[in-house]
């Protein structure tokens, strides 16, 4: 088990969540963000919708989560952003260290 995580975030715009990211990266509340885009098929509010979004894969520690999830609440365009949590169980030594060492408090 490693003391880092991944944090997924969708958006429906990849110029918006690669500003967004790059604000989490320069406030060290993650060492890297990966921004790809998606195709999302979902129900909201009663219909099914099927639309481009752009996906944000970051690394992190886990004790990071709590304020990267305020920031998102706050500044995302969703009403309900998805965000998950997913434990990375296994990384090499010196990918964990450095994701660890960028994502401290400086």
């Amino acid at each position: 088990m490693t003391g880092i995580c991944a944090v997924l975030i969708t958006a429906p715009d990849a110029e918006w969540l690669g500003s967004f990211v790059r604000n989490l990266v320069d406030d060290r509340l993650c060492a890297v963000g990966h921004v790809s885009p998606v195709r999302s098929i979902y129900r909201w509010q009663g219909e099914v919708h099927d639309t481009g979004e752009a996906l944000a894969t970051l690394r992190t520690m886990p004790s990071r989560v709590p304020e990267i999830i305020a920031r998102t609440k706050r500044e995302h365009p969703y009403v309900v952003p998805s965000i998950i949590t997913m434990p990375i169980s296994d990384a090499t030594p010196d990918y964990q260290a450095w994701v660890i060492e960028q994502s401290s408090p400086a």
